[in-house]
């Protein structure tokens, strides 16, 4: 059985508490959140689940070693210590990453990677008067560098390769789609889980739905991508991987409610159809070619709303008042029994709405600022509830 150590899920800002609950319902210990990741700890099984399986993380990092230093001087001088045979071969490939905070060093991650890059080649060729490649996109081994504002370097091993809201499944895509981690986090935040109605009235590419549909199904969220770093590592179990993906794949379940999706472009409900097919979903989610301010609830019961509205900073629009104001109109008249959720970076734009928010939870869009709002639709008069915070 293979033993446990300490590994470190990324993440999006304001998705560290969600990425914790998934990590703990996963089955990971000792997990502790931090400013855009969440460390954690596991065995070689786990760390091949938690890049399958999980909706928030973006690289799942393994750290090897970390140490003092002072200069760039030092740092140079332990990677030298650091037994590469162990990971990498002579004739691999390598890429390396350094974030650095530390005011002791150049001020330019580009510089750390070159440094880190030039001491695993220098160990090499003293030992065994060769050196294993530098390849960009498709290495053997991605090395992470991370020096914090204490001087402490953790060197990290990148289990995951490309950044794991690369999903697989989308192929097109509209102007500014939306993340997939970040849809993810944005669902789960609205606590749907799959045990009612999903509905995106301006579903663009589909991420959204693709990722409830996921969520209502319990599907892995990385089963369609084709490969992770951890696939060339030396030491890559590849038996003990597939029997991890089989457990996981026998827990996908139907969905018992509705997942729909609206857009007024017929060129985005295309795009739409064709993402959804290629994640082998297109018998769980309909697409309507529909105007969401001419629309109205057709389904029964509970029903979650959910949606990424263009805002100025993403896509112009011409009348931000009617635009928002229109939002509001539609949610009130037209779709009675819901929990309606929506992000903008456009916080005075909420005032149109006209409905009172019941949550707001700030997030960040790349690097944009955002509000997570969510309104409660009740039938007749009623209000939303007081408790605005």
């Amino acid at each position: 059985m293979s033993s446990n150590f300490k590994m470190v899920a990324t993440t999006l800002q304001g998705l560290e508490e969600v990425l914790s609950n998934e990590l703990k319902e996963l089955g990971a210990q000792d997990v502790k959140a931090g400013v855009r990741m969440v460390e954690f700890v596991g065995d070689e099984g786990f760390m091949y689940k938690a890049n399958l399986y999980l909706r928030t993380a973006i690289r799942i990092l393994k750290p090897i070693i970390k140490f003092k230093i002072r200069n760039e001087d030092e740092l140079y001088k332990n990677l030298l210590k650091i037994r590469w045979e162990k990971y990498l071969s002579v004739s691999g490939t390598f890429a390396t990453k350094g974030t650095n905070q530390f005011s002791g060093l150049t001020d330019n991650t580009h510089y750390l990677a070159l440094k880190t890059k030039d001491a695993i080649a220098d160990y090499f060729m003293a030992r065994y008067e060769s050196r294993p490649n530098v390849d960009i996109k498709h290495p053997d081994l991605k090395v992470n560098v991370h020096v914090d504002r204490n001087g402490v370097a953790t060197v990290s091993l990148d289990s995951s390769g490309d950044s794991l809201h690369k999903r697989g499944y989308r192929l097109n895509t509209n102007l500014a789609p939306i993340n997939e981690v970040l849809a993810a986090g944005l669902i789960l935040l609205s606590g749907y889980k799959g045990d009612q109605n999903f509905i995106d009235p301006m579903c663009g590419s589909a991420t959204l739905l693709i990722e409830a549909a996921m969520i209502a199904c319990n599907i892995p969220a990385n089963i369609n991508r084709k490969e992770f770093a951890f696939e060339k590592w030396k030491d890559f179990d590849e038996n003990l991987f597939f029997i991890i993906q089989d457990s996981l794949i026998k827990k996908i379940r139907d969905p018992q409610f509705k997942i729909m999706g609206f857009d007024k472009a017929p060129s985005a409900v295309r795009k739409a159809n064709e993402n959804i097919e290629n994640a082998n979903l297109g018998e769980f989610i309909g697409v309507h070619h529909v105007n969401f301010f001419n629309s109205t609830k057709e389904v029964h019961g509970p029903t979650t709303i959910l949606f990424n509205p263009p805002y100025g900073e993403r896509l112009k629009l011409d009348d931000v008042e009617g635009f928002y104001k229109s939002i509001g109109d539609t949610l009130k008249h037209h779709y009675h029994n819901s929990s309606a959720w929506f992000i903008t970076s456009d916080i005075e734009a909420l005032k149109y709405v006209g409905l009172k928010t019941s949550r707001r939870i700030a997030i960040k869009n790349s690097d944009l600022d955002c509000k997570f709002v969510k309104y409660e639709i009740y039938e007749g008069s009623k209000k939303a509830k007081k408790n605005d915070y």
